[in-house]
């Protein structure tokens, strides 16, 4: 999955595939993680969110069916 960068201390790639619901986080340790059944409009929220960290703890990390895949 293709990801884009982010200016986050906590994340340092993100990525969505809509035709799977599944948003890939790559975070600054280097673990990569996808997160299942995710809405397309999350994805963009968080794109879009002063704080990728913060809204990926309010909004994402414990919400979603997730797995380490990297």
């Amino acid at each position: 999955m293709n990801r884009e960068s982010v200016q986050s201390s906590m994340i340092a790639s993100l990525g969505y595939d809509a035709n799977i619901s599944t948003l890939e986080v790559e975070f600054n340790s280097g673990a990569v993680w996808q997160y299942y059944d995710v809405p397309e409009s999350i994805y963009y929220d968080l794109m879009n969110s002063g704080s990728q960290g913060k809204f990926f703890h309010s909004n994402i990390k414990g919400q979603y069916n997730e797995a380490q895949v990297g």
